[in-house]
């Protein structure tokens, strides 16, 4: 089996465009269109803190369940997919999370689920999917 070792990929006729040939050999996939562009894991309750991310910058804590979280390079606009996830060693109840997705960040709101009582996570992450600017 031979190793390939490589600092940087290129596409050959599109530099920001890479195929690469799905399992079975019938399709293929955009290399770049896959991978996550931002991710984030951070501490929701008392003093708020991001444990651990890629290309998340900072986080704002606005009060109560409600959190902006800033990207290091932006977004090419905000129609990319965002998801997330929170929990909590003491709660046990469902969490409902909205976002207003901004190209250079997301501002995420947390709720009981089924109530409107603003709610603050231990652990709190989010996932987005979409083209950078």
């Amino acid at each position: 089996m031979s190793t390939l070792k490589t600092n940087t990929l290129t596409g050959v006729s599109v530099a920001g465009s890479i195929a690469v040939t799905g399992e079975g050999n019938s399709t293929t996939t955009n290399l770049q269109q896959g991978l996550a562009k931002v991710w984030y894991n951070f501490k929701g309750d008392g003093t708020v803190a991001i444990r651990d991310s890629l290309n998340a910058s900072g986080i704002t804590d606005n009060g109560t369940g409600d959190y902006d979280i800033t990207f290091t390079n932006n977004m090419g606009n905000n129609d990319y997919y965002y998801g997330s996830l929170q929990r909590s060693n003491s709660q046990t109840q469902g969490v409902s999370a909205e976002a207003d997705l901004e190209t250079g960040r997301i501002d995420n709101h947390l709720s009981f689920a089924g109530a409107n009582t603003a709610i603050d996570r231990e652990i709190q992450g989010g996932l987005i999917h979409g083209d950078l600017a």
